[in-house]
């Protein structure tokens, strides 16, 4: 499974705000460089997460960018759907009329099981979730003198 750009930054950006929840709007060119994302493209991005209600923007000088719900409520699923789609890896798996040998398809049921468990994971981990991992991850490698 191949993650579109477009997820990875709208996660990765999501992920920033929840560690900011609570302490005001982040500017865009905040989070493109805090994130290491194109400013022009983050902005794409962060349009439709606000169309979808993930997040609430608002410009000006003291505008910027906050989560429109509580980071443990937006699930990677919610995200992935949004930016991506639901696409199944094969056709096959969403129409088995497209396919004559569907009923008896061997490989057809190992995708299944695969696309099952993709979503199972996506729909069980929360921005909330990854933003705690974050976390521990950016205290692990934090040496203090």
């Amino acid at each position: 499974m191949r993650v579109l750009m477009k997820v990875d930054y709208g996660v990765r950006a999501l992920v920033e705000l929840a560690q900011r929840d609570g302490q005001g709007p982040m500017s865009t060119a905040e989070i493109a460089s805090r994130q290491d994302i194109p400013e022009p493209y983050l902005d794409q991005v962060l349009s439709v997460l606000q169309k979808f209600g993930f997040i609430r923007s608002r410009r000006g000088p003291q505008g910027g960018h906050i989560l429109a719900q509580s980071p443990g409520e937006i699930s990677l699923g919610m995200v992935v759907g949004t930016l991506e789609g639901t696409g199944a890896p094969l056709v096959c798996i969403e129409d088995p009329g497209e396919c004559t040998l569907s009923s008896a398809c061997a490989q057809r049921e190992v995708w299944q099981t695969v696309e099952a468990t993709v979503h199972n994971v996506l729909n069980t981990t929360t921005i909330g979730d990854l933003a705690s991992r974050q976390q521990h991850l950016v205290g692990r490698g934090m040496y203090y003198i």
